[in-house]
């Protein structure tokens, strides 16, 4: 699973139709570049291979620019990739990073069902590392190890339970609800300030 091509097609859907130097921007403004490894050459190289791939529509209609679009077959991948970054809990947080972007793309009852199945995922792998760290017996130095994932696991899947709380209680429009920016070009109108501030 990419990260980037999550986030592209994502940033695309949201403006119903964006060039790649906003899609560029509006990423590097959320610091992408640092929590998701995402710079400029891998954006141009999404876009391009999405295009070629059937998933962007591109369009020349100002000279000198390339504006695309989502196709049929583009909306079926960007949802595919969102389900399975927040229901599968992965070691790099760049998946999930990219998900968060895109949260309100998936319909309140879709989302909490999601997390929870990435719920019991992360409390299986917490379990199965705690079990680890009260087995291991030589070497004794690698319990850290385990303990670390245990860690992570128990962190993590609190974070998601606080998530999910939050969703049932209402937070967030999400798709099909009033205000949601879940919506196929529903952000012309919206503003992201950069994250973190940049000078």
């Amino acid at each position: 699973m990419s990260a980037t091509r999550l986030l592209v097609l994502g940033i695309v859907r949201g403006y119903g139709r964006a060039h790649g130097y906003r899609v560029g921007n509006d990423l590097l403004s959320w610091g992408a570049d640092e929590w998701a490894n995402v710079k400029w050459g891998s954006i141009y190289h999404a876009l391009k291979s999405l295009t070629q791939g059937g998933f962007l529509l591109d369009h020349n209609d100002i000279p000198g620019r390339t504006d695309y679009e989502l196709t049929e077959r583009g909306e079926a991948e960007f949802m595919r990739l969102l389900r399975d970054a927040v229901r599968h809990p992965q070691p790099r947080p760049d998946f999930l990073g990219a998900a968060l972007a895109m949260l309100p793309s998936l319909p309140r009852a879709e989302a909490i069902r999601l997390l929870r199945e990435r719920l019991t995922t992360l409390e299986e792998a917490r379990d199965k590392a705690l079990a680890q760290v009260d087995a291991l017996v030589d070497p004794p130095h690698v319990r850290e190890m385990f303990g670390l994932w245990e860690h992570n696991a128990a962190s993590s899947a609190d974070w998601t339970r606080g998530l999910i709380e939050r969703l049932e209680a209402g937070a967030y429009p999400m798709a099909g609800e009033p205000g949601s920016p879940g919506r196929p070009g529903s952000w012309p109108d919206l503003l992201f300030p950069p994250y973190p501030p940049r000078e």
